[in-house]
């Protein structure tokens, strides 16, 4: 793994990055967009690049849609298997909530090709989920509900001769959504450091999304199954263009939201990489008419992916509206303005700063990227990072610098008043039920007093007053040992001097911070698409719609 603080930059790019203070806010980070550097499409790249090859290695479904399946990718070094089971569930079971006990499908990523003594074992623990417990031969573990209404139309169609409406496949996108995936040694998988050093699972989450990217064949697969069995020979498969219009739903509440304050190091690198993937592009001087229509080709889908993009949240609601002037004045601009000479995307990123919203900045940002892959694809490379190195405490640093880090980086923090409620209104714990983060109301909820330490800026503005009773001589190493209670956030400030993204720079405890702009920050990094938030603590997305299948991407093995 390696920790690229500076991401290997290019010099010209310099004076075209945006600053930490621009980019770390929620607002902004809550109007994220998928790019050429989320995590789902590197995977794809790396597969099809490095040849790797697929193929259904069981299909053990019966006529009633229940049983087990194995999807197999062959790499040039290992090989990964997806174990899928699916499920008889009563209509009155089937829920996303994280508390549910049952599923319509399980799955596991194994390690490997698994055996039937594997698949024995594995057939008692998966569908149990948490209640289970699976090996390190397992790389995640996951789970899924269908979709109930659109499932019943696509089966009912196809079993008929019939292709599924389009508009109804579009305003769902899924047949199936997980509810839960996941990895990095939790309830017996295999620790991350286990395989940090495969290239092919070195990024970011790529187990987890190779998983997810299997269960969507799988869910295709399963419908065109009971299909078949019910309408025997005038059944038919679904129709390419359809099929890629198919991803995988996920439901994602409050368990994701404190990963991006709790990996500092991971964040800043992510949000690194993608800032100088943004500067690089606009410090070019020309674009090319290659570059230019290419760019033309992306900016025509994301304008047909608003008019599909349904929410029912009221602030999604007015995002999307926004979204969708944004693009009609951003198709005004392109028709009026050169893209050829004189830094056209640098003139055309500055436009919509001083001109469009921010979910319509963001989305220009993301579309940007997309002609320039050689120019920035190298960029995935610095995503991951150690934070082992960003774990200890420089004893030695002075009081004056620990200072001036923090005057000069966390500004945000300080001058914000916690003594008034609304600052301070909310706390973050972990749910005795099921372990999960979760955010409690101050002044009307019990348990405060197991409040996790996710308020940082709070935390900053505590050390910074501390700091105030000592003189500049001392170093962090005596204060620590008279004020231990600061041992966290003094780590997490030396950390800024060299990862300037670190931090969200809001207050997390605020009465009006919405978690969903943490969640689709992140899931933005993933490569999710369509964001609807069902409240400020939840969102539904869909995950590689208009993805290549396997079957497509691989070449399928003898």
């Amino acid at each position: 793994m390696q920790d690229c603080a500076d991401n290997n930059p290019v010099p010209a790019a310099a004076a075209y990055r945006r600053s930490p203070e621009v980019v770390m806010r929620l607002a902004r980070m809550g109007s994220f967009h998928q790019t050429r550097l989320s995590f789902m499409r590197t995977l794809l790249r790396r597969l099809k690049k490095e040849d790797w090859k697929f193929k259904r290695n069981l299909w053990a479904i019966d006529e009633q849609g229940f049983g087990r399946a194995v999807y197999t990718v062959y790499g040039p070094e290992r090989t990964y298997s997806l174990v899928a089971f699916a499920h008889d569930l009563p209509d009155d079971m089937r829920s996303d909530r994280v508390i549910a006990t049952a599923w319509d499908a399980t799955f596991t990523l194994y390690d490997g090709i698994p055996g039937e003594a594997d698949l024995d074992r594995l057939e008692q623990n998966v569908p149990k989920q948490e209640a289970g417990r699976i090996s390190d031969s397992e790389l995640s573990l996951s789970r899924a509900n269908r979709s109930v209404r659109l499932w019943q139309h696509v089966i009912e169609c196809l079993s008929q001769g019939r292709q599924p409406d389009r508009d109804q496949l579009e305003a769902v996108g899924y047949l199936m959504r997980t509810t839960a995936v996941y990895g990095s040694g939790k309830f017996g998988a295999a620790d991350r450091l286990t395989i940090a050093e495969r290239p092919e699972l070195s990024g970011p989450f790529q187990a987890e999304l190779l998983s997810v990217w299997l269960t969507r064949a799988f869910s295709i697969d399963l419908v065109e199954h009971i299909a078949s069995v019910r309408g025997g020979g005038q059944a038919v498969s679904i129709d390419p263009e359809l099929r890629r219009r198919i991803g995988v739903g996920n439901s994602t509440g409050l368990g994701m939201a404190p990963f991006l304050i709790n990996h500092p190091a991971l964040l800043n690198n992510w949000m690194m990489a993608r800032e100088e993937a943004l500067a690089r592009v606009r410090s070019l001087a020309q674009a090319t008419p290659a570059s230019i229509d290419e760019f033309k080709q992306h900016f025509e889908h994301a304008r047909f992916n608003v008019s599909q993009w349904h929410s029912q949240h009221p602030i999604q609601i007015e995002k999307l509206k926004a979204l969708a002037s944004d693009l009609e004045q951003m198709a005004g601009y392109i028709d009026s303005e050169s893209l050829g000479d004189d830094h056209p995307w640098d003139r055309f990123y500055r436009w919509a700063e001083d001109n469009r919203s921010l979910e319509g900045q963001e989305q220009l940002v993301s579309l940007l990227l997309e002609p320039y892959g050689e120019l920035v694809d190298e960029l995935t490379q610095c995503m991951d990072a150690d934070e082992h190195l960003s774990f200890f405490i420089d004893g030695a640093m002075s009081l004056a610098r620990l200072r001036e880090i923090i005057e000069k980086q966390c500004e945000w923090a300080l001058k914000v008043d916690y003594d008034q409620p609304q600052n301070r209104a909310r706390f973050w714990y972990t749910s005795a039920e099921k372990l999960e983060p979760r955010v409690g109301e101050r002044f009307e909820d019990s348990g405060a007093e197991y409040e996790l330490p996710l308020g940082v800026g709070f935390d900053i503005k505590q050390l910074h007053a501390a700091l105030r009773s000592w003189n500049d001589g001392p170093t962090t190493a005596e204060f620590l040992l008279a004020h231990p209670e600061h041992r966290h956030t003094a780590r997490r400030v030396q950390n800024l001097a060299s990862h300037p993204f670190a931090e969200i720079q809001d207050n997390l405890i605020a009465a009006d911070m919405l978690p969903i702009d943490i969640l689709r920050c992140k899931l933005s990094f993933f490569g999710a698409t369509k964001f609807d938030p069902r409240s400020d603590r939840w969102v539904r997305i869909c995950m590689y719609q208009d993805a290549p299948f396997p079957y497509e991407l691989l070449v399928a093995a003898s």
